[in-house]
């Protein structure tokens, strides 16, 4: 079978890869002619474990290949899949003007019957829309039918989750359309990985909703490690204890400097301003972004409770990325963090093993210095921020780093570091809802 794979980011490309890699005949296809040059050499825009093997494996095996040329993928594809960004606008929603122009470019090329697929984030109501368009401006009288299929892959483990996901939700009204992307994704269904197959609505809400009720895990602990330090508990045995509860599990109850990436705010925000619309709000939410956005001041709150005043002080930061294993820095705590203490006059040098370049780009214009390393970026240091945990992070020399530092004081912001084996080595020590 052949796929049109519209879209080349993290979903695009890894959807593209992986579905070449069930046996299909995969087109990806994105209007930026550089980065398909540079795809089609095999060679990788972003920071994914796994996937440039993965890639280059179904280049060479002649099922996918890249174009910009729209008009043909869609011609000799019978699936195309929708993968391209929804941004958050000012207000909250989600940014439909990329969708609107791939529906409106189909529209013009399509000349046979398609089945077109959703895997990009979308409120609910969008695949409905997407078909209206289509049937409105179409230039051939032919059939066309849309299905809902939202992908779940965590960045950093990307592969991984569309080769073994734990689940594929299916929405549509065709039972000939929901039948082919059933076959499509034969190799899960004969692995036993759960199938729901239900409406356009449900479907584009399961993603919603999925993500939205991490996120509010993730603040709850947040919260809890706050009061845990007010009344000198330690969060850590607390969310083991609450993990044990199968109702509950174990996973995301790891505190922190607050959520990022390119899914739980973008989405907790757009389903807030989906139930504004509908009368239906979601306070929890609201609350949920209020208080995520005050979590990412704790590191700041705590070196000023250390160091007093900022101004001249030189703290080194560790971990620009939302989160080991990608080069992401969208939403990352980073990127509130280190311009308030650029603010307080505080000098900052940075270090991150592969997410560097991103945050150039992104906050280019402060004066920050970039270190080649950790023991680069805290030669000098009054203090060493830990905001990502990345692998190497958790196996410092602090008996160097100790004497590196012109004050030897660890905010850790994911507590990877025991308290007292580093007060021990003669540091300060500050965690995350650890006395």
């Amino acid at each position: 079978m052949h796929i049109a794979v519209i879209g080349t980011g993290y979903v695009g490309l890894v959807s593209g890869a992986g579905l070449a890699d069930f046996g299909m005949m995969v087109t990806c296809v994105d209007k930026d002619a550089e980065k398909i040059e540079k795809l089609k050499k095999g060679e990788i825009p972003f920071y994914e474990p796994g996937l440039e093997n993965l890639v280059l494996k179904n280049i060479r095996a002649g099922r996918l290949e890249f174009t910009t040329d729209l008009a043909s993928a869609v011609k000799k594809s019978l699936v195309i899949f929708i993968c391209v960004g929804t941004p958050s606008l000012p207000d909250g929603s989600a940014d439909l003007s990329q969708i609107r122009e791939v529906a409106l470019s189909l529209a013009e090329v399509i000349d046979d019957y398609k089945v077109i697929v959703t895997k990009s984030t979308v409120p609910v109501g969008t695949n409905r829309w997407i078909k209206e368009l289509i049937d409105q401006h179409k230039k051939h009288d032919v059939a066309v039918d849309v299905i809902s299929n939202p992908e779940f892959l965590r960045e950093g483990n990307a592969v991984e989750d569309f080769m073994h996901p734990d689940r594929v939700i299916i929405g549509g009204e065709s039972a000939y359309a929901i039948a082919i992307i059933k076959d499509i994704y034969r190799p899960l269904y004969l692995s036993e990985t759960p199938f729901i197959i239900t409406n356009l609505e449900t479907a584009e809400l399961i993603k919603y909703a999925s993500n939205a009720f991490l996120a509010t895990k993730v603040t709850f602990i947040n919260e809890i490690a706050n009061f845990c330090e007010k009344v000198g508990a330690d969060v850590t045995v607390v969310a083991k204890g609450m993990g044990l509860d199968p109702r509950i599990g174990a996973k995301f109850l790891n505190p922190g400097p607050g959520f990022g990436g390119s899914c739980f705010p973008k989405d907790t925000r757009a389903l807030i301003r989906q139930g504004r619309q509908v009368s239906s709000p979601f306070k929890i939410l609201e609350a949920v972004i209020e208080a995520n956005e005050r979590q990412k001041l704790r590191a700041i709150e705590k070196l000023e409770t250390f160091l007093g005043e900022l101004e001249g002080k030189t703290i080194a930061i560790l971990g620009l990325s939302f989160k080991p294993n990608t080069s992401d820095v969208r939403e990352s705590p980073a990127l509130t963090i280190v311009p308030l203490l650029c603010e307080r006059k505080a000098k900052v040098r940075v270090y991150d093993p592969v997410a560097m370049e991103e945050f150039k780009r992104a906050l280019g214009s402060l004066p920050i210095e970039y270190a080649s390393n950790s023991e680069e970026a805290v030669t000098g240091a009054d203090a060493m921020v830990i905001l990502t945990e990345w692998n190497e992070f958790r196996f410092l020399d602090l008996a160097k780093i100790r004497t590196l530092m012109r004050n030897p004081l660890l905010i850790d912001m994911r507590n990877i570091y025991d308290p007292e084996q580093v007060k021990k080595l003669g540091f300060s020590y500050s965690g995350i809802g650890r006395c």
